[in-house]
């Protein structure tokens, strides 16, 4: 497996890093979180994203999708990572997006993914409930069947970027008890309908998220996404690739974090001398370096992995997610600390990073448990 862009990916990677100079910076994401932005990203830079193309990547033709690779997608959530960009690609992209791709009907795909990719309809997925954790088929939100459709009642948390959705795919029990992966089926409902609450919830990095609540809402028969009691075959796929592509964000943001540092210790003068000439300094910058070039590895494979279209796709998003949280930890720790006091500070954007770090550590599953994820899918 050739772990190197071609010259067509390298030249998307060029675009996409001069699109977020040009158009986001630390100062706006600081605007963002100091002005108390409800949505905490810009729809206007969305559509700008979405008229490059970029939203609809990964997606067929047929539906105004470039049908491309998740390589190509990486090279530019690496880029948004870099600028830590909060636009909602993986709510909108990764999972709510590819859960209609992947497990919709004809007729769902076509009402949805053109508008998707045109930037005009936000979706969510909400699947994670308060004592959940990280197992997505650990479902108490009950779907009652009904003379005309389903009846649905309980509470998702956590859900990124639902705050401001139009729509939002939700899990609830159709049969089964509450942790099976059996008996799980995906309903799309309208933000709108009577007995949904959204409530906004801040992340430690700002982030939209938001409590989703069910009070007896109602769904018709052709709200459900594939087969009812189906509903964990789309969401393990989804939320496996979602991984795999937060963690190409979290490696753009390991880039920034320590080109930021080495630049500080380039320029830092104690003694008379650069910082970054004292030797106890060189060796913990050279491991921040190794760890994010490892951690490139394991983020372009799990890619390659999913443009092959391999059954090592859960094994490798497991890889991927627990070599980059443990990564972006370390190095987004040693970038504060060897800011010294100045990068404890909030004025200093090196801090931005640390929270991003620990909000993508927790995403979707820590390292420790991704680790133990991955014996149990190799049969240890």
């Amino acid at each position: 497996m050739e772990l190197i862009l071609n010259e067509e990916q390298q030249l998307l990677q060029d675009t996409a890093r001069e699109f977020v100079n040009k158009n986001s910076s630390l100062r706006r994401v600081r605007t963002l979180r100091d002005s108390g932005d409800p949505l905490g990203y810009s729809r206007t830079l969305w559509g700008e994203m979405a008229k490059l193309g970029w939203l609809g990547i990964i997606f067929p033709e047929e539906y105004g999708g470039a049908g491309l690779g998740y390589t190509e997608l990486m090279v530019i959530l690496e880029e948004l990572g870099r600028g830590l960009l909060p636009e909602p690609f993986i709510s909108n992209i990764l999972l709510a997006g590819n859960a209609i791709a992947i497990g919709g009907s004809p007729a769902q795909r076509q009402a949805v993914l053109p508008s998707l990719i045109s930037g005009d309809l936000l979706l969510a997925l909400a699947h994670q409930e308060s004592r959940s954790r990280y197992n997505p088929h650990d479902v108490e939100t009950q779907a009652q069947k009904t003379s005309s459709g389903w009846r649905l009642s309980g509470e998702k948390v956590h859900v990124l970027d639902g705050f401001g959705a139009d729509r939002v795919l939700v899990s609830a029990r159709t049969s089964g008890a509450t942790a099976d992966r059996a008996g799980m089926t995906l309903f799309l409902l309208d933000v709108h309908a009577p007995g949904l609450s959204i409530e906004r919830q801040w992340r430690i990095d700002s982030r939209n998220a938001a409590i989703v609540r069910l009070d007896d809402v109602a769904a018709a028969g052709d709200d459900v996404l594939g087969k009812v009691d189906h509903g964990s075959d789309i969401l393990d796929t989804v939320i496996d690739r979602a991984t795999i592509g937060l963690c190409a964000e979290m490696l753009g943001g390991m880039n920034a974090a320590l080109s930021m540092t080495l630049d500080y210790l380039k320029t830092r003068v104690q003694f008379g001398v650069p910082i970054g000439s004292f030797q106890a300094l060189k060796h913990r910058a050279a491991k921040m370096y190794i760890e994010t070039e490892l951690a490139r590895s394991a983020v372009m494979a799990a890619h390659k992995t999913i443009d092959e279209d391999s059954q090592r796709v859960p094994a490798l998003a497991s890889i991927a997610k627990a070599r980059c949280s443990d990564a972006f930890v370390l190095i987004s720790n040693e970038a504060v600390q060897m800011h010294g006091g100045i990068g404890m500070t909030d004025e200093h954007d090196i801090g931005f990073f640390i929270k991003r770090a620990r909000v993508a550590e927790m995403t979707f599953g820590t390292a420790a448990y991704h680790r133990n994820r991955f014996a149990e899918l190799q049969g240890y």
